[in-house]
């Protein structure tokens, strides 16, 4: 392997992957995927989607998943700075509810990988962040599904600074809780 650490989180099948950069005078380069390298750490999906997004300060986008036609995710940020999450949406989980957190940036080039049937959000903390991730299924727009950012129940910690405002999507301020959660 070599190319990528992989860290583990306390809910299991989150990943936090750490590519390797070379970098001189030039600037840098590194392999954002290469499947080899994913198989070898335990992330062996198939891909199908790459998606971007652009944001500015205080937007949060999240928690969303897919219902029917749940998604594998490996997120990453190439432009600026979010604090990403993911909510545990399994069935029988031992850790049903429970979220994790991570800093991802383009300075940390850090990627998360976020498997089927967990809920995702991101809150954008600079004054702009560009927003990649790449997708085991397509989007399907009448089998989406989210969780509200703020639930009690699940409780993130979200790192917003004094004075910040947050820009959410209509949906996203209507979103129900975990006790209401059905498949």
């Amino acid at each position: 392997m070599g190319k990528i650490t992989v860290e583990t989180c306390e809910i299991e099948g989150l990943k936090i992957i750490t590519p390797s950069v070379f970098g001189d005078n030039r600037g840098y380069f590194m392999e954002t995927y290469n499947y080899n390298d994913f198989k070898e750490a335990g992330i062996d999906q198939v891909f199908v989607q790459d998606n971007q997004s652009a944001s500015k300060k205080g937007v949060l986008r999240g928690l969303h998943f897919q219902k029917e036609f749940p998604q594998d995710k490996l997120v990453r940020v190439i432009k600026g700075e979010v604090y990403d999450v993911a909510v545990d949406l399994r069935e029988g989980s031992k850790t049903f509810g429970q979220w994790y957190g991570v800093l991802l940036s383009e300075e940390n080039k850090k990627q998360f990988f976020i498997p089927k049937n967990f809920a995702h959000g991101f809150l954008v903390l600079s004054d702009y962040a560009e927003f990649c991730y790449k997708c085991t299924d397509f989007y399907h727009p009448n089998d989406e599904g989210g969780l509200l950012w703020s639930d009690p129940d699940i409780g993130v910690k979200w790192p917003i600074p004094e004075g910040m405002e947050l820009t959410l999507s209509e949906k996203d301020t209507k979103w129900g809780g975990i006790k209401e959660f059905k498949r």
